[in-house]
């Protein structure tokens, strides 16, 4: 089916062949090229579609977003526009980040603006919860851990959700990754003449009551993470959880029997959705202090002040660091030959050694950056625990072993030559891959030079002495 998108269309669906309405006359492709296939949403301003890409061979699905203005004054479509290419500039940005959808196009077409991103193949948690049930605590801490530092993320980049809930997380089928969608390009316009004050953007069930009132903060986007941890552990709507008579959460009463939940649980749970936007957690940095105890970090949430000089050095059981970071959870998961999660926790440690964001893409100049004393703690834990199979130190041995000839290294360590940004189903997370072949090479960066991470990376160790 092809399906029209043209606003208040009274029968949109179309054959497969057709190029036109047969309702009312619109071209069905955008830009000759963006074939809708079927709704898949739409709230506030914004509507969004499944569509295939017909200028690509292999005609992969993605998605249109459609900026949908009823009754627009046509006075205000210059500024529209210039805010429409604003927001298509920090979406660009975002799209970096492997968890957000990656921008493919955006364009005006007949007075509509429009984005095309990436499809995401999986489940929503609200698909997720209809199949498996209500979450665990485990899985509570789990989802927390993952969604927070996206949102430290988000926020770092200025920009608010404003629409955070179960249906706009998706769980990434290949790799089984937490993705946030739904970043509307109405989002920026709420703030700007364009729109009358006080409107509303979001879903009330998961929004905070002074975004009720138009009003958004760093601490809106929190308290709709914690409403949504709410509605997964108890699969009832949020609007049914709280006592609006009494002012009073009473999710505690819908809890399916014999679900217990820890005190820490409940005390950050209840901060996240505090009605007082004061009482609430005002940056995504302080939930994630609270997600890490004083001992054994959990996977994923080190995190320490990027503002501060990196003049920390700390010691845990000879695991040293010239810039605080905590290497026990690291060794643990080499100790234990968790090899997939010791790759993603020495992706984080590098960012945080640098002083980066979790999922920063390292370029050569921040390789160049890396303290020696943490490249030396990080790379001994590997060589130990894969008794000298994996490290850095390893690869780069292979590297002068074959003369410093980059194909040659992919070949001998089992990695592809081009786009190292690939999928986790590329790599080998066992003993069995080839010598050298972890840590992957997921936490490289840049544009033109990216396959000179390899050679950077042997002279830093060289500088080091390692």
């Amino acid at each position: 089916m092809t399906y029209c998108i043209k606003p208040g269309c009274l029968t949109p669906e179309n054959l497969d062949s057709a190029h036109f309405c047969q309702t009312c006359g619109e071209r069905l492709r955008l830009k000759e090229r963006y074939r809708p296939l079927r709704p898949l949403g739409s709230g506030g301003f914004g509507r969004t579609f499944l569509a295939v890409d017909e200028d690509i061979p292999s005609q992969p699905h993605c998605v249109i977003k459609q900026l949908y203005l009823e009754n627009f004054d046509p006075d205000t479509f210059p500024k529209a526009k210039e805010l429409f290419q604003q927001e298509a500039i920090r979406l660009n940005e975002l799209g970096k980040h492997p968890q957000i959808p990656t921008l493919l196009a955006h364009f005006e077409e007949n007075q509509q603006f429009y984005l095309i991103q990436d499809f995401i193949p999986g489940l929503t948690l609200s698909e997720e919860l209809n199949q498996q049930g209500h979450y665990n605590e485990e899985q509570i801490w789990e989802l927390l851990r993952e969604l927070l530092p996206l949102i430290r993320y988000i926020h770092s980049h200025r920009v608010l959700h404003r629409d955070i809930k179960p249906a706009n997380i998706i769980r990434r089928q290949d790799d089984r990754k937490l993705v946030l969608i739904d970043f509307g390009v109405a989002k920026l316009l709420t703030d700007t003449a364009l729109l009358q004050t006080g409107t509303i953007i979001g879903s009330p069930e998961y929004m905070a009551p002074e975004q009720l009132k138009g009003k958004a903060f760093w601490a809106s986007d929190l308290y709709s993470v914690g409403v949504t941890c709410l509605y997964l552990l108890t699969q009832v709507s949020p609007f049914d959880l709280y006592d609006t008579f009494n002012e009073t959460w009473v999710w505690r009463d819908f809890l399916p029997p014999g679900t217990q939940i820890s005190d820490r649980l409940l005390k950050i749970l209840d901060q996240l959705t505090h009605s007082r936007l004061k009482q609430r957690y005002q940056s995504a940095d302080q939930v994630i202090t609270d997600l890490t105890p004083a001992t054994s970090p959990p996977v994923g949430t080190h995190f320490i002040n990027l503002r501060q000089p990196k003049t920390r050095k700390t010691k845990q059981n000879n695991l040293t660091s010239e810039v605080g970071i905590d290497y026990r959870q690291l060794k643990q998961l080499l100790a234990t030959h968790k090899w997939q999660k010791a790759d993603e926790e020495t992706w984080i440690i590098l960012g945080q050694a640098c002083g980066k964001f979790p999922g920063y893409y390292l370029k050569l100049d921040d390789i160049q950056e890396l303290p020696c004393e943490d490249l030396h703690t990080l790379d001994q834990l590997w060589v130990k625990y894969s008794k000298n199979h994996f490290g850095l130190t390893v690869q780069r041995r292979i590297y002068q072993e074959v003369e410093a000839d980059y194909p040659r290294l992919c070949d001998r360590v089992g990695w592809s030559i081009h786009n190292p940004r690939v999928p986790d189903r590329a790599y080998r997370f066992n003993l069995k891959a080839p010598v050298g072949h972890l840590p992957s090479r997921r936490w490289v960066g840049g544009y033109y030079d990216w396959w000179r991470h390899a050679e950077v990376m042997a002279d830093k160790l060289e500088q080091c002495g390692l």
